[in-house]
């Protein structure tokens, strides 16, 4: 039996909405030869199973094994048809799209002059709307028929064609070596999260300087400043220098609101970069800051105007949850964020097939520090279970070494000593083979290791002890790190002051509200 998650036509099935099937079946219908279709007798099959069973089909007898690839195939691709002429999906790279095929489909009937007509106006479309590469693809296109139509304006039209298409492929260039380094930044950073050493800094360093191409702002559209902001945002995240995370993506989305057409056309980056912007205030911890950039976000999503699909839908909830939990990490009210789990309990559910695991492991130690910050830690080990438990995870490996450090003390504050030894045994050997053995982790499994041969009278001043030591590492340019996946200190301060962890964090917050 194959996976559900694995078979990419029933989980599109099961993507579409109550609309979108009646429009297939619509679409299917519009030729009475096809209502007795063995696809659409397949398409029915599979909208009723709830999960793929292949055994199933075959007893249905639409089907004999042999052909049923095939006839998946043309189901799949049928399916994609009508979500094409799907009004919702109608935007203005589609529309663009279908010009080109509608001019190239004249160009093909030698209908030339209708053709250029159509691609004339299909380009300004374009250019208007930062489809660069499209424009050019569109330029092009009118060269090959300026070459079989002759008329008067051939010369002049010539030049204007060349200077067009040099310009397009020029910014497209641009594009292309932005968006390059962007994506490497992005794929670093996933798989290693920060850097950990004066050599890792050099590397990223030398690879982002020798990557970025030379520009001036002023020539630039639309499109090549938002690559070159997540560029630099991503070298920023990279080195750990907040500040300057918080200046470029404040730039990204400021450049959305200065264009806010490119909001309704580009929501996926619009929504990417208001998450990356709320998560470089949460590291820079300017919650007042926090709290409007995330209400006017909401504002925004929850509008008429913006568009609604299935994506979308998907990364509002995820980004937006996220940083909902966020805001009460910040001001240290983890009592009023618990409502929030049932919802992404459910949202996890709902949009699981469209979130990547690493996300979803994300939430789940966000979760986790939810009820660490309110002394449930039984539920804190539950949930950090689900990730250290999760074979499958390839990505961001700094994740899984905090979620083990963070169970090791959850274990010890719910006084289940007995794992404790087992606990750090599997700890240590994860981190020295995850090469992320640092110096705070280092003195928190030593801690935690030397806690049986402590006697309680001793223990306040053991937990000094480690307070003032990790004291250092605070603003250190690597170690930092710890702290942005575990307040260690506000915990350690906690037991020193005989005070609820929420307590601390809310005063320090209060203290530094900007």
């Amino acid at each position: 039996m194959t996976n559900a998650h694995r078979d990419a036509l029933f989980v599109l099935v099961k993507s579409l909405s109550k609309s979108e099937k009646r429009q297939f079946k619509l679409y299917v219908g519009r030729l009475g030869v096809n209502t007795d279709a063995k696809f659409l007798a397949l398409f029915n099959l599979m909208d009723k199973l709830r999960k793929y069973d292949e055994k199933a089909i075959l007893d249905s007898g639409i089907v004999k094994k042999a052909q049923l690839s095939n006839l998946k195939a043309h189901l799949y691709k049928q399916i994609l048809v009508s979500l094409r002429l799907n009004p919702v999906n109608q935007n203005i790279r589609v529309q663009i799209r279908e010009q080109l095929d509608f001019a190239t489909i004249l160009y093909q009937k030698g209908l030339y002059k209708q053709s250029l007509k159509i691609l004339d106006k299909a380009k300004s479309t374009a250019i208007e709307n930062e489809e660069k590469n499209i424009a050019y693809e569109i330029v092009e296109l009118e060269k090959i028929i300026e070459t079989q139509y002759i008329t008067r304006s051939i010369p002049d039209r010539a030049d204007e064609l060349a200077v067009q298409a040099k310009e397009l492929s020029a910014q497209n260039v641009m594009t292309s070596k932005l968006s390059n380094l962007s994506l490497q930044l992005y794929g670093l950073m996933l798989k290693v999260g920060y850097v950990r050493s004066d050599e890792d800094y050099n590397r990223v360093k030398n690879y982002f300087e020798t990557h970025l191409p030379s520009y001036k702002l002023k020539d630039l559209g639309f499109r090549e400043k938002l690559w070159l902001y997540k560029a630099h945002l991503w070298y920023s995240f990279l080195t750990q220098d907040f500040l300057s995370s918080y200046k470029y993506a404040s730039k990204w989305v400021d450049l959305f609101y200065e264009h806010e057409d490119q909001i309704h056309l580009n929501p996926v980056f619009f929504l990417k970069g208001n998450h990356y912007l709320l998560e470089s205030i949460f590291y820079v911890k300017y919650s007042s800051h926090f709290r409007e950039v995330l209400e006017r976000l909401e504002e925004v999503v929850e509008s008429k105007d913006f568009p609604k699909n299935d994506n979308i839908a998907s990364l509002a909830f995820l980004y937006i949850n996220a940083n909902k939990l966020n805001l009460h990490f910040l001001e240290g009210t983890f009592n009023k964020g618990l409502y929030l789990v049932k919802i992404i309990e459910y949202g996890i559910n709902k949009h699981k097939d469209r979130i990547d695991a690493h996300h979803i492991m994300v939430l789940y130690y966000k979760i986790a520090c939810l009820y660490f910050g309110i002394g449930d830690n039984k539920t804190c080990i539950q949930y950090l279970k689900k990730i250290i438990n999760n074979k499958n995870l390839k990505m961001r490996e700094d994740l899984m070494c905090f979620a083990r450090v963070l169970s090791l003390v959850a274990h010890y504050e719910a006084g289940m000593d007995y794992h404790l030894e087992i606990q750090l045994k599997s700890t240590y050997k994860f981190l020295l083979k995850m090469n992320d053995l640092h110096a705070v982790q280092k003195e928190m499994i030593k801690f935690l290791r030397n806690l049986g041969n402590i006697f309680p009278n001793e223990l306040k001043n053991e937990f000094q002890k480690l307070h003032t030591e990790l004291k250092k590492y605070e603003d250190h340019p690597y170690e930092k790190r710890a702290f942005l996946y575990l307040d260690i200190i506000s915990w350690l301060e906690s037991h020193l002051e005989n005070r609820p962890v929420a307590d601390i964090i809310r005063e320090k917050a209060m203290a530094v509200k900007r």
